[in-house]
């Protein structure tokens, strides 16, 4: 027993370190961003470095998860680290932006399996009333990987090479590739089934159209251009053929009758609003520190710290609590405590002092964290583990869909806002910043701040905090949302035999 028990101590740290890669691959990148357009060049072309990955991974997480089911997990799980670890070794080579955005699309073609399945195979070894611990501690480790991703990957760019953040993967590939081959054992139950290839094609098509038309709208090109509405036209064409196609196929890729189980369409449609709500938060608390506040890129994520042990101690928290309470109650409580810590941001101002905006983070981490344990396990409630892949990789899916969209739309909000009152504001002041050598998004760098005037800079440093949280109040939007359909949820709770008594049985 106690051998069983250290092999799955290793099946354990080979999945929570595919999960850390996958999950942070992302943040570790973006902060990377400056140092690797100034050494490849391309600037325009950038958006396709990010959207490369966060595209196949997204459109990978329902397939991997529907052919986990279909033919184990073991497999795709193992396949998943191959391809992320190759990507990675390919991206750390790139000699330009084009292949270097290629080279992500390989990545996210691995994180796309590595994510789902991996909390799907947690559920499947351990019995159930060891899955609140488990779903906590998986849980955490999601919420940390969007927390030192920045971290990580600026304190890699500065001291070492750009190129490391990809090769950073390679020795925790290869100890999750040993630990997962050797010590977990599946069990042989293969079901024969037909892949869904149509599904499947029209699924990856409507994300590439979405994803492509919400990074490149806006910024590359106007919303009304030809490229943008094509782009939209094309993911609802081929969102309408998927949905149909969905309905005829034997084994469709994404099952509806699943979403007509309440406790799976309840928490999967809570996590698209926690998604983009927590995204909000995450994304702009830094760009306020080091704008308003002022500081280096390193010092805003830093500060990110108390968002990230409130999460951690809800994530934890949350597991253990549904054995206690109702998935549906502990969302409840969740909502509530994230509804409260978002308002709290859209209460910020230039003369917050910095505990009080440390406060704010760490209610607003606590109201997320719950969402990454008790989420994950109330999807799978209901299945059994022919479906628990397709339930959790769908989950997934859904809920990165509300990051990126989130991310996006807030990002829109923010710089419309942003440009508008700066426009207002400079009106009758003076030249405008830009057209007298000044650029307003030289707040943001340390070393060229000091040279802002400081009656313009207080102009700008104002504008750009009423901006964020103009941005934190639509931010409130998806946490309501949350908050209503959490009560669509049905009531259930993780719910376990007790052992029998010894001197029950020699009696």
């Amino acid at each position: 027993m106690s051998k069983k028990k250290n092999h799955l101590g290793f099946v354990v740290a080979g999945l929570l370190l595919g999960i850390l890669m996958a999950s942070m691959d992302n943040t570790i990148v973006v902060t990377a961003t400056g140092t690797i357009v100034g050494e490849l060049g391309g600037l325009d072309n950038f958006i396709w470095v990010v959207s490369a990955y966060m595209v196949a991974e997204m459109a990978g997480m329902p397939i991997f998860g529907k052919l986990s089911d279909m033919y184990g997990r073991k497999r795709f799980f193992l396949f998943g680290l191959l391809f992320f670890m190759l990507g990675s070794i390919l991206c750390g080579t790139a000699d330009s932006i084009t292949q270097l955005s290629l080279y992500r699309a390989i990545q996210g073609i691995g994180g796309g399996a590595l994510v789902p399945i991996a909390f799907t195979i947690v559920f499947d070894i351990f019995p159930v009333e060891k899955r609140g611990k488990m779903g906590g501690l998986f849980g955490a480790v999601f919420g940390l990987s969007s927390i030192f991703g920045p971290l990580i990957g600026a304190y890699i760019t500065d001291n070492i090479s750009w190129r490391w953040i990809f090769y950073i993967n390679l020795p925790l590939g290869l100890l999750a590739l040993v630990f997962v081959s050797i010590f977990y054992h599946e069990t042989k139950q293969k079901v024969k089934q037909k892949i869904d290839w149509i599904g499947a094609i029209t699924l990856v098509g409507a994300v590439v159209c979405l994803m492509f038309a919400l990074e490149l709208g806006g910024n590359k090109y106007d919303w009304g251009s030809s490229p943008i509405i094509s782009l939209f036209s094309g993911f609802v064409v081929l969102l309408v053929l998927f949905l149909f196609v969905e309905t005829k196929a034997a084994e469709p890729i994404i099952s509806f009758k699943m979403f007509k189980n309440r406790l799976f369409a309840g928490s999967t449609i809570v996590g698209l609003f926690y998604g983009a709500a927590f995204m909000g938060a995450t994304v702009y608390i830094p760009i306020f520190v080091q704008g308003v506040y002022g500081g280096t890129a390193t010092n805003s994520g830093l500060i990110l710290l108390p968002m990230m042990l409130g999460s951690v101690v809800a994530a934890q928290l949350g597991g253990f609590l549904t054995t206690k309470l109702s998935y549906r109650n502990i969302m409840i409580i969740s909502a509530i405590i994230l509804i409260v810590g978002i308002y709290l941001l859209t209460t910020l101002n230039p003369d917050t002092p910095r505990y009080i905006l440390t406060i704010y983070m760490i209610i607003t981490g606590v109201g997320v964290g719950f969402s990454f344990s008790v989420l994950s396990m109330a999807t799978i409630h209901n299945f059994g583990m022919d479906q628990r892949g397709a339930a959790t990789s769908t989950s997934n899916f859904i809920r990165s869909l509300g990051m990126t969209v989130g991310t996006t739309i807030f990002g829109m909000i923010q710089k419309n806002v942003f440009a508008d009152k700066l426009k207002k504001v400079f009106e009758g002041f003076g030249p405008m910043p830009g057209k007298s050598g000044i650029n307003s998004s030289q707040i943001l760098l340390e070393k060229t701040r000091s040279h802002i005037p400081a009656p313009i800079l207080h102009k700008i440093t104002d504008v750009l905090s009423a901006s964020i949280v103009h941005t934190f109040m639509w931010g409130l939007v998806p946490a309501v949302l949350a908050l209503v359909f959490i009560f669509v949820m049905s009531n259930e709770r993780l719910v376990f035999a007790k052992p029998v008594k010894k001197a029950a049985i020699d009696r």
